[in-house]
């Protein structure tokens, strides 16, 4: 699968492949020696990721050095992700780092690329569920309705920005990977990373912790500048649909449905 392009982008591998659920990763170096990651996926959403890498160029995320079809070439990161750092105790620290992350990805930047997905788009499958929803999803979904109906600062979006996407670049500083290329409200950028390192890995209990959970709310409402109402509707919303996909799916959502009962017990009190 990788042959093509590295012979067409003349690259040398430089380490063994890395196998995700919807991608294989292949850590190469350039012509010039850059140590670089080739990526080839089989999702949409992900081959899609080029618009937005193109359009960020550099800032906020990883740099596009190539893309082909279902493969794309990026600088290669330095160091880990911020899963490690947040369950070690530091998760305010990577909370800083992640609405700094996103305060660069939402810089104005003109025309929007083409091929962004609205937001209205992403959350299909909680406005119309395949089979019927609990009362609390039930939830989420009017929040959903609301807020889809009366959306605020629309931008191009990251979509997933969360400990494990958001990488140590060494020099170049902490920047995000794996875009989901959406275009709706700001808010809605800041909902991943409340269910997160959790959702990044078996076994991890810091998203769902009460005191954590209302920590970071303080902490991005300000740093992000956004209300703390529309933020937390937005986190009940969003990690609603997450849950959907889930249920759907057939597995267990015990994460982001213990994240949307802290958000909608904050909303009620």
């Amino acid at each position: 699968m990788s042959e093509p392009y590295l012979t067409r982008w003349q690259l040398r591998r430089d380490g063994a492949p890395i196998s995700t659920p919807r991608a294989r990763l292949w850590p190469v170096l350039t012509p010039a020696g850059a140590p670089a990651m080739l990526k080839v996926s089989s999702a949409d959403d992900e081959r899609d990721a080029h618009r937005l890498l193109r359009w960020w160029d550099g800032d906020g995320a990883a740099r596009l050095l190539a893309h082909d079809g279902p493969a794309i070439l990026l600088e290669r990161a330095e160091g880990e992700s911020l899963r490690r750092r947040s369950i070690e105790g530091a998760d305010a620290a990577c909370t800083t780092i992640l609405c700094g992350v996103l305060e660069r990805l939402h810089r104005p930047r003109g025309v929007a690329p083409p091929g962004l997905v609205p937001l209205r788009e992403w959350f299909a499958d909680l406005l119309r569920p395949r089979t019927g929803l609990s009362p609390m999803l039930e939830q989420c979904r009017s929040l959903a309705e609301e807020l889809l109906a009366a959306e605020q600062e629309r931008m191009p979006l990251h979509g997933d920005l969360h400990h494990d996407n958001v990488l140590d670049f060494g020099a170049r500083g902490w920047l995000a990977i794996d875009p989901k290329r959406l275009q709706g409200d700001r808010a809605f950028d800041y909902t991943a990373l409340f269910a997160n390192p959790d959702l990044c890995g078996p076994g991890i209990h810091v998203a769902v912790r009460p005191g954590r959970f209302h920590a970071r709310l303080a902490q991005v409402s300000a740093e992000a500048g956004l209300e703390r109402t529309r933020l937390l509707r937005w986190i009940a919303a969003s990690r609603g649909l997450s849950a959907t996909w889930f249920l759907d799916d057939g597995d267990r959502a015990d994460v982001d449905l213990a994240v949307v009962a802290l958000a909608l017990q904050a909303l009620a009190g």
